[in-house]
């Protein structure tokens, strides 16, 4: 806490006897902050004045917070607002996760990023299609065209494997051939330039649960080392930037692939984050893999999973882009109906009978499909039920009625006039308890991530996990102390990044600052709203709690909602994050 004495000041903004929690973990403090040119210009005793004072008494004060699993790709085009994100206390987000995006493109390969990331990422392609004026070819083009949007929120963007690998391979790369020296050579320099620009590092994705909306796997799925280590030195030949990996760790097994990681932070020195999460068919591996990176850290190779505070869970509904049954030829046929209409044929006893004796999985697009069944669905509820038990599973409850699991299902749908969700958790739960979340989460190595902001518009909403770590974990559990929980979304996320101006209440760095009610903090039923482009649909929910968002000085937010300043910009990275990327006590 830095406490002194100024003479009589005028400022643009204090807040008052607000309980301030730095960021760093420390104990927190009651204290005046005061804000002046975007920046934190003062904490504790100081003398000054402004027009405009927020009484933060019996309020909590923190940095805003930073979500480093973002896709707001798209959206940061078309849209002022990054909503969800930013009405969850988040003020910084890093996009451009999992090797998808839109730069570098070729006039030519728009339509191949477009499927890419309708299938990956579950944005319909007619929001791509009218949201996205394309202004740009390279990635410093695509930085620029950011940078003419007015945003509630900062972005920062990573450059994606997928377009990188078209952009240079074309065809050669949709068909998972393997790079040559010449195509390596012109990643690397592209890297380079692309960091240079802004770019926070690069992502790739190595999963064959990221499909394009054809089936087609992800270009990167099957990039060999060289080809990852050379993107790697365009970071290094940068001086700064981070690599963000999702892998399903098979090739050739888990230890083998995280040594390839290793040896790629060794030549390039640069940091790299993954995906960790629980599968259901391997529960127990994530315990490797962090046992993995926590060694490599004392090896002085900086390695992190990003990891979920609860489980990722899909939101099945005829509201949103998925059910049981979007694969059926019978309901195809009904999907673009209304929804009241739908509902209607729906409950004819006929079309009943005839999807529930079509094959759901044969003619689906949804590449998550297979790895949930009715034993992992559950009836999602109101207020909603995040932590259901096994014996709620639609089978059990299919088999206590005498009906079939799919019968069940269908029954779940048609409730509350076709608004309700089957709520399936993908994983994290293959326990059916929260305890694998609470493990991850207590290893500091770890960083709290993973909401996907702007993607999986039509069927997750999980872009609120900063509030359910306040108010689960904090506040109904009282796991984590409020200290702890606001380093996690603060400092930790934005040391993780490279961002050294923000995450900490501090003199001289940025004023993006939270004043919560704590005790309060929550989060509304999940509903569907229809304001994406080409009247695209999106799960949305709202928020309480939040009295106040900040953003380089100006109020975003008040009580959730907007104050129409847009003070959010893109923000481009600098030389050398990499030491302070690991976790310090």
């Amino acid at each position: 806490m830095d406490g002194f004495k100024k003479e009589t000041e005028s400022f643009d903004l204090i807040i008052r006897n607000g309980t301030l929690v730095d960021g760093t973990g420390n104990k927190s403090q009651i204290a005046d902050i005061a804000v002046k040119d975007g920046l934190i210009a003062a904490i504790g005793d100081f003398s000054g004045k402004s027009n405009q004072e927020i009484d933060a008494s019996n309020l909590v004060v923190t940095p805003g917070f930073v979500d480093i699993h973002t896709h707001y790709d798209g959206q940061a085009i078309w849209d002022s607002q990054l909503k969800p994100s930013s009405i969850h206390g988040v003020t910084t987000v890093v996009m451009g996760n999992c090797g998808v995006g839109f730069a570098p493109c070729k006039p030519e390969d728009r339509i191949k990023l477009v499927e890419l990331m309708e299938g990956v990422e579950d944005i319909p392609a007619p929001v791509m299609h009218e949201g996205l004026d394309w202004k740009w070819e390279t990635f410093e083009e695509y930085i620029e065209a950011l940078e003419r949007n007015k945003l509630d929120i900062d972005v920062c963007a990573l450059l994606p494997h997928a377009a990188l690998r078209v952009y240079v391979m074309g065809e050669r790369a949709i068909n998972h051939e393997a790079a040559n020296i010449d195509d390596m050579k012109i990643m690397r320099k592209l890297a380079k330039e692309a960091v240079e620009a802004g770019a926070f590092g690069f992502s790739t994705s190595r999963t064959i649960s990221h499909k394009s909306l054809k089936g087609e796997f992800t270009p990167t799925l099957r990039a060999h080392e060289d080809e990852l280590t050379a993107i790697a030195m365009g970071l290094s030949d940068a001086g700064t930037g981070f690599m963000e990996i999702v892998s399903d760790w098979n090739e050739p097994d888990p230890e083998t692939e995280f040594e390839v990681l290793k040896r790629i932070v060794k030549k390039s020195g640069r940091p790299v984050v993954f995906s960790c999460t629980q599968r259901h068919d391997r529960p127990d591996f994530w315990k490797d893999l962090m046992e993995m990176a926590r060694q490599a850290q004392k090896e002085g190779l900086p390695i992190r999973p990003v990891v979920t505070p609860r489980p990722i869970g899909l939101l099945l509904g005829l509201n949103g882009s998925q059910n049981p049954f979007s694969g059926t030829d019978t309901y195809k046929a009904l999907a673009e109906l209304p929804l009241k209409q739908r509902i209607v044929e729906m409950r004819k006893k006929e079309i009943k009978k005839q999807i529930l004796s079509e094959d759901p999985i044969a003619g689906s697009t949804f590449p998550l499909i297979n790895r949930i069944g009715y034993s992992q669905m559950y009836r999602f509820g109101s207020p909603p039920n995040y932590n259901p038990r096994h014996e709620d599973s639609i089978e059990n409850l299919a088999c206590i009625n005498g009906i079939s699991a799919a019968e069940m299902a269908y029954d779940i749908l048609l409730e509350n006039d076709g608004n309700n969700f089957i709520y399936a958790p993908l994983v994290n739960y293959a326990d059916h308890t929260f305890s694998v979340c609470q493990k991850m989460l207590e290893d500091k190595n770890a960083i709290m991530g993973l909401g996907d902001g702007g993607a999986h518009v039509g069927f997750i909403l999980d872009a609120g996990y900063p509030t359910w770590l306040i108010s689960y974990w904090s506040v109904k559990k009282k796991v984590f102390s409020m200290e702890e929980t606001v380093r996690r979304l603060t400092s930790d996320t934005a040391i993780a990044a490279g961002l050294s101006d923000r995450g900490f209440l501090k003199v001289g760095l940025k004023a993006d600052i939270n004043i919560i009610d704590w005790e309060n903090v929550g989060s509304s039923d999940p509903f569907m709203t229809q304001d994406l482009p080409a009247g695209g649909k999106r799960l949305m929910q709202h928020t309480k709690g939040y009295i106040a968002t900040i953003v380089s000085g100006k109020i975003t937010y008040r009580n959730g909602n907007s104050t129409e300043e847009r003070p959010g910009i893109l923000v481009r990275s600098v030389k050398d994050s990499k030491k302070v990327f690991a976790y310090t006590n």
